[in-house]
């Protein structure tokens, strides 16, 4: 067996302020800079000795300091996503003719989706990865042939050769594998990382992976986590609990990034029972299933905040998109969240199928009747390998494949005949507006930064940029779309063409 390669684990460069790639459920540039923890790499990078994590855009690493770095390792495990394939593609030719013998395997749900079209568009990409790629990697960077290696995808002989997939972790699996978080602290500064809702500093990683709903949109289960459930052990969650907080003092909550944090209510019971006694705050995902119980014990074992993805207000919208809940669930939920004071950030999306200027409408006035501490407004984005990038190509609505701008921000990409991509942006930038220019949310934004210098200035910096980007998004759609932009280009000084 052959020494262990020398391995660079990396979430590239990009757009400016691009959250794409490793662990970002919505690859997109924020409306507000923000960063989610590439916690997909940090198992690999436990499990390869010598290995090094680089998460380029929050870092500010740029293309020429990531080419540099790549000099000095052998085999490079890149996290590549749709909206920044293009982009990943030409940094990879830079660091090749940097480093011509490194060995490359591009992970995460864009080669899952489509190995063959990723591995033929460069001779650069020695292999791909499918579903979870924890081992598959970390079998490589150990020495052991790549026909030997599950789950992965190659060239031989000029043919494209896919493995048999590798059967996913459950619970002693996952148990096994590496902390997320003894790899922030060994590569990572966690000050780097600010989600607007959250507070900051945070930290975040998995208790489980899959999400058993089926949510036609939804990117994660239909790619490399799938829809099983599986769990890591109440014990094991609690050791890594207990660690983070020795590990960053500076901490001011912990989020769970799971796709669903809540499903099991006896799970759930159990580890807010165990996280009581370690007296931190935390927030997670969550669905509107949770009963009153369920939530009390969790806000009495600290918890802050939930983020909820409620989607639409109009329950045909709701059922087409097989969300297994109901404009009434979600009014119980909110209801007890105010009881036990869980705040909530509401996540919406306009142009999914059955949307309409009614419905965009219903679904506004859905939010302000809910009240949550924030909002999220996306737009429709029917990924590739979802159940709703097959319908819409199907029915015709998947006018272009583009999925973002010149900057990498999300641009409507599903046009339906009553209802075009300018109405649809239009529907964004108005149920913005309608929310938060209320003086009562307005005031409960302010207020919390009052007393606090650093929240103040955090507050100002997404102030400015939101409205920034308010602007433009108004000018898109006055001028009724540009077609130009609805390209996936990559602005040069984002990619390795400079």
């Amino acid at each position: 067996m052959p020494d262990v390669l020398k391995t660079l684990l990396l979430n590239p460069p990009s757009f400016e302020n691009f959250d794409g790639g490793a662990s970002s459920r919505w690859p997109a540039t924020r409306e507000i800079e923000s960063y989610w923890y590439p916690v997909w790499l940090t198992y690999p990078a436990g499990l390869i000795p010598g290995s090094r994590l680089i998460d380029a855009s929050p870092a500010k690493i740029d293309w020429r300091q990531t080419i540099e770095i790549c000099k000095d390792y052998e085999f490079l495990v890149l996290f590549t996503s749709t909206v920044g394939f293009d982009s990943d593609i030409k940094l990879l030719r830079k660091i090749k003719e940097a480093n011509p013998s490194m060995k490359v395997a591009f992970v995460g749900p864009h080669g899952h989706i489509k190995p063959d079209e990723t591995l033929a568009t460069s001779e650069d990409i020695d292999f791909v990865t499918r579903g979870e790629f924890d081992h598959s990697v970390a079998e490589f960077a150990h020495g052991k042939p790549l026909e030997q290696i599950l789950g992965v995808s190659f060239r031989k002989d000029g043919k494209v050769v896919h493995n048999a997939s590798r059967p996913q972790l459950h619970t002693e699996e996952l148990d096994a594998l590496p902390f997320a978080t003894d790899i922030y602290k060994r590569d990572l500064k966690i000050e780097n990382y600010n989600v607007p809702f959250l507070l900051h500093p945070f930290v975040s990683f998995y208790t489980t992976r899959g999400c058993p709903a089926l949510c036609t949109f939804c990117m994660w289960p239909q790619t490399i986590s799938g829809h099983a459930w599986r769990i890591r052990s109440a014990a094991n969650v609690e050791r890594e609990i207990a660690q983070t907080l020795e590990y960053f003092p500076q901490m001011k909550e912990v989020f769970f990034d799971d796709d669903t944090f809540n499903i099991r209510k006896d799970r759930v019971m159990d580890l807010s029972a165990r996280f009581k006694k370690y007296k931190f705050r935390w927030s997670s995902t969550a669905r509107v299933h949770s009963d009153y119980e369920t939530l009390k014990a969790m806000a009495d074992g600290g918890a802050r905040l939930f983020i909820v993805g409620f989607e639409s207000g109009d329950a045909q919208i709701l059922k087409n998109i097989k969300k297994g809940a109901t404009v009434e669930m979600a009014r119980t939920f909110m209801k007890n969240c105010r009881k036990v004071g869980i705040k909530v950030h509401g996540d919406f999306i306009i142009g999914l199928p059955g949307e309409t200027k009614d419905t965009i409408n219903k679904t506004i006035d859905f939010a302000k009747e809910l009240d949550c501490e924030t909002i999220q407004v996306s737009l429709a984005h029917a990924m590739p390998g979802t159940e709703l990038h097959e319908q819409m190509s199907k029915e015709g609505f998947l006018r272009v494949e583009a999925l973002a701008d010149t900057g990498g921000h999300q641009l409507p990409h599903i046009e339906y005949p009553h209802l075009s991509k300018a109405e649809m942006m239009g529907g964004v930038n108005r149920f913005y507006d309608e929310y938060y220019f209320r003086p009562k949310v307005v005031w409960r934004i302010v207020k919390e930064a009052l007393w606090d210098s650093h929240e103040r200035k955090r507050l100002y910096h997404e102030a400015t940029s939101f409205l920034k980007l308010r602007s433009e998004r108004w000018k898109w759609v006055r001028e009724g779309g540009d077609q130009e932009k609805t390209m996936v280009a990559v602005p040069g000084s984002a990619s390795g063409n400079d």
